[in-house]
């Protein structure tokens, strides 16, 4: 079978060998929790109380320099060992060394370069997720980026191979929005992103700065995410094989995702954020591998606050949107803005997981600790949003479990990821209806450019789908219409599901766009 092959691209074992580390994986867990695909891996160490970490903020990342008339940015992937539960040190794997990693911060139509060497024991990805992106530079899974000094115990591998150090090149001619990039080497992103290699990627424009929105202090970015500890304080994954540059995959018990039992917020722990009672600008992340929040605002004593929605993965919609609960699935982003100054001073607001029970329900809280002028607002028009209209070429992809060798994996129509073929030859510049059909929770995420949501089970789009989508959370049983529409760049690019667990074992397609009809 040749895609179960290339998933043994590392070259160390037969394909029979791959096959025999996947036996076992079957249905899913009994204890999976509510509203999840996945099971809870428990934390060996106790954890921390809530609310009593203050909430930090990934720092933001300068250039170093200009190349070729573009900014250029130096990231050094590396281990480094910081604290995330008070009193201990765990050893992350990360940008620059920190958890999350830096945070871009760059401006449409102004092209970037970022180098990033590889200080760290295994090979790496970098993928711009919701970047519109050269596919030379966009992370294609076996493009390799090797450790610094390992020349020859990687000769063998497929795939563009650079040793030390790679330049991605980044043309940033796309509106505003809120990215992130992470680890997207294949068989291995969801221990490589669960270790620590993801962080924000903000893109600015006129259009954006024009709107009298929440800035400064009062923008405040949310990676969430959950983890599970050892009892030594390291993070607990439960990969086939430790040093992970083998064995793809994890034991059969988390088949379906691994669940942490711990949040963290931008790499902190249930933190607490004191704040001014005044509107704020929330941009959200899901960086977690499986794990999805339905989030709400609790008042003590009081009703909740709401969310205004401003934006979605691929930049501000047309008009904002008021939400109770925000969905959040793997891999999505969420812009938004709440009012704290609707509750006295002295007020504290707390972020929760309604999809969550015990620790995992509790998730951030605001301590409203100031009186502040406020002179921000959300208006009722704020982006031309392009409505994309459908031409005849229609395609369905079946995300579900299936075979992979002579066990059980994910697939999407039945075939696991083969780098050689193609599920779809798309031209560029035409706008095609895709269908995505699922057994259980699968957040499809599409490389390249994003799509729109149409429809949901032939009733239009839900709550959550509006604006420019890059990832769209389709739920168990569920059939979810988009209009993707290819733009610019030719060549090799991927759809896959963002529960890393599932596209770890096989759960992606190659997509390949063309610069004339096929």
């Amino acid at each position: 079978m040749r895609s179960l092959s290339r998933r043994g691209f590392l070259g160390v074992l037969a394909a029979a060998g791959g096959s025999a580390a996947l036996a076992g994986c079957g249905a899913l867990g009994i204890d999976t929790p509510p509203g999840q695909t996945g099971d809870t891996l428990p934390s060996a160490r106790p954890l921390p109380e809530p609310y009593r970490v203050p909430l930090p903020r990934p720092a933001v990342v300068r250039p170093v320099g200009t190349e070729g008339g573009a900014d250029l940015y130096a990231i050094t992937q590396r281990s480094a060992d910081v604290e995330i539960l008070p009193g201990t040190r765990t050893t992350i794997w990360g940008y620059d060394g920190t958890f999350p990693g830096p945070t871009f911060e760059t401006r449409t139509g102004r092209p970037i370069v970022v180098r990033h060497r590889n200080e760290l024991p295994v090979p790496t990805v970098v993928h711009l997720h919701g970047g519109h992106t050269p596919p030379e530079s966009d992370g294609w899974p076996l493009d390799l980026l090797l450790p610094v000094g390992q020349p020859t115990a990687h000769q063998h591998m497929p795939g563009d191979l650079a040793l030390g150090t790679r330049d991605h090149h980044y043309p940033t001619t796309q509106r505003a929005a809120t990215l992130w990039y992470h680890d997207h080497r294949m068989d291995f992103t969801g221990p490589a992103v669960y270790f620590g290699l993801a962080g924000l990627h903000l893109v600015r424009d006129e259009v954006e700065e024009a709107l009298p929105l929440p800035r400064g202090d009062r923008e405040i970015p949310l990676v969430l995410c959950d983890r599970s500890f050892t009892a030594d304080a390291q993070f607990a994954y439960p990969a086939l094989d430790r040093t992970l540059t083998r064995l793809p995959g994890v034991e059969d018990e988390w088949m379906e995702g691994v669940l942490g039992d711990c949040i963290l917020v931008n790499g902190a722990p249930w933190p607490v954020a004191e704040v001014d009672a005044a509107r704020h600008r929330l941009r959200i992340l899901n960086a977690a591998n499986a794990r999805r929040f339905s989030l709400a605002l609790e008042v003590p004593g009081g009703p909740n606050l709401p969310f205004t929605q401003i934006g979605s993965d691929g930049g501000l919609l047309a008009a904002p949107v008021e939400h109770a609960t925000l969905d959040v699935a793997p891999g999505e982003r969420f812009d938004v803005v709440v009012d704290l100054g609707q509750v006295p001073v002295g007020t504290e607001v707390t972020m929760v997981n309604v999809l969550g029970r015990g620790g995992t329900r509790e998730v951030l809280r605001f301590r409203v600790v100031r009186a502040a002028r406020d002179d921000s607002a959300v208006p009722t028009r704020l982006s031309e949003v392009e409505q994309l209209v459908p031409g005849p070429v229609r395609r369905e992809f079946v995300f579900r479990r299936g075979a992979l060798g002579d066990h059980r994996g994910w697939t999407i129509n039945d075939r696991t990821f083969d780098p050689d073929g193609s599920q779809a030859d798309v031209p560029l510049g035409e706008t095609e209806v895709w269908r995505f059909r699922t057994d259980v929770h699968h957040p499809v995420h599409v490389h390249l450019d994003p799509f729109q949501v149409l429809a949901r089970d032939g009733r239009g789009p839900g709550p959550f789908d509006g604006g420019w989508k890059d990832t769209v959370d389709v739920r168990p049983g569920e059939i979810v219409d988009v209009a993707v529409r290819f733009s610019d760049y030719a060549g090799r690019f991927v759809m896959h599901c963002h529960n890393l667990e599932h596209e770890d074992m096989a759960m992606m397609a190659t997509v390949r766009t063309t610069r004339s009809k096929p």
